[in-house]
């Protein structure tokens, strides 16, 4: 594989990319599955008093994290969480890094009604905590309980404003489509190093930097051989602004397969550090391996189509010691 070319962007992905550029809006398929256990008959759009108290259990995960609860952990947690935790709390326990929560206040709850409640995915809300530095949560029931879905996810950008009565864009005909097509168009953008998809960010973005990371990962670790796989992880979940275009939480999976160059029985240049290798895979010198990092976002897309990174996070959730084609 040449140095310079990420895998794949699916024909699904190409058409729904294709669609988003003609404003077709009769599409309504959203990309992937939400990650959360949800039981939909039972699912209700949140109160504010109900998103209080499930905010208040971050204090409750924190210390889960703290003392390598794994079970306290993935009852707390669903979607990207549920995911990150799911290797990372038992690798915590062998040196690895775990997830260090802080303490957040000053929280603003956007509560989507009515479609934000559906069989598929479940209710749920996202939260804006202002102190000490603007961070977005988002909740999801699952199982009966309101879980940790994604979160921390520090804002990089503008905080955008919401409406005083926050709705989900899955309700708005005018945003929905573009809103449902930002996590595939992310996937383009970082698998399409040539620009034939068309999907671009502005000058400043964080993806902007992301790009050309990935495509300059297989020089650093040569003569190691590296591919790298973007993925969709869960669906997205999205609310209206109050200019009319909409905030989308998602996230995505980038997988990098590492093995020896030609000729070789080892790695040369291991992408992540002996102590995280060690802590994943309880090996010290694996012939190859894989690693699984998970980013979530807080994306704005305008009524215009325009995207932007307004929050982001990126963390770590596994090495496995072999390596994927």
């Amino acid at each position: 594989m040449a140095p310079t070319v990420l895998r794949r962007i699916t024909a699904l992905s190409f058409a729904l990319i294709v669609l988003a550029g003609c404003g077709n809006e009769t599409f309504g398929q959203t990309p992937g599955s939400r990650g959360g256990d949800s039981d939909g008959a039972s699912a209700v759009a949140a109160t504010k008093a109900e998103a209080e108290r499930a905010f208040a259990t971050l204090g409750e995960l924190r210390k889960a994290w703290k003392g390598h609860d794994c079970d306290t952990v993935a009852s707390l947690t669903t979607w990207a969480e549920a995911a990150l935790a799911e290797h990372a709390c038992e690798a915590a326990k062998d040196g690895g890094k775990g997830l260090d929560l802080g303490e957040y206040g000053d929280v603003e709850y956007l509560l989507p009604g009515g479609s934000a409640d559906d069989a598929e995915g479940g209710a749920w809300f996202a939260a804006l905590a202002r102190d000490p530095e603007p961070t977005f949560f988002v909740y999801v029931q699952a199982e009966g309980r309101w879980r940790l879905g994604a979160g921390p996810i520090p804002v990089v950008g503008k905080t955008p404003k919401f409406d005083v009565d926050s709705k989900s864009a899955d309700g708005d005909p005018g945003i929905a489509v573009q809103a449902r097509l930002v996590p595939t168009r992310y996937v383009a953008f970082l698998t399409d190093p040539a620009g034939v998809s068309g999907v671009k960010f502005s000058s400043g973005d964080r993806m902007r930097d992301l790009l050309p990371e990935l495509l300059q990962a297989p020089a650093k670790v040569r003569p190691d051989r590296l591919s790298v796989d973007v993925q969709l992880e869960g669906q997205a979940y999205s609310l209206v602004l109050a200019d009319g275009g909409a905030l989308v939480f998602h996230a995505l999976r980038v997988v990098y397969s590492q093995r020896p160059g030609s000729g070789r029985s080892s790695l040369a240049h291991p992408r992540y550090g002996d102590a995280d290798v060690r802590a994943y895979t309880g090996e010290t010198d694996p012939a190859a391996i894989t690693g699984t990092e998970l980013l979530m976002l807080a994306t704005e897309v305008s009524k215009d189509n325009e995207m932007t990174t307004v929050a982001m996070r990126r963390s770590l959730a596994g090495v496995t010691p072999d390596a994927t084609e």
